[in-house]
């Protein structure tokens, strides 16, 4: 019989390297990020880039075939930021971050 501690704990561990790093990543693209209190999303700021939350999320979304979801779906106080979702592999989540890199430079 085996616990399950051990893949637990690599698991929480493994989340917690990807929060560090799209955390990390968006702050270093420009785009001021919080960390998160609990979930696997974060919620970046892209009032720096000019554009609605909707507008950057579509314009990513068709140049970088990177999805996210725009703050306003949340709520008024929401406009000016997008959702991530950091639930996936590191090495999607690299791809994701090199994406939007690119998008930013092609927009500002």
């Amino acid at each position: 019989f085996e616990d399950g501690f051990a893949d637990t704990r690599s698991m929480i561990e493994q989340y917690a390297l990807r929060r560090r790093f799209i955390i990390d990543s968006f702050n270093a693209l420009g785009l001021s990020c919080n960390e998160p209190e609990g979930a696997f999303y974060v919620f970046p700021s892209v009032k720096s880039t000019g554009l609605s939350s909707e507008t950057f999320c579509d314009r990513l979304l068709a140049s970088k075939k990177v999805v996210t979801v725009p703050g306003s779906a949340f709520g008024a106080a929401g406009e000016g930021h997008i959702r991530c979702c950091y639930a996936t592999s590191m090495e999607q989540l690299e791809q994701a971050m090199l994406r939007i890199g690119d998008f930013l430079k092609e927009i500002c």
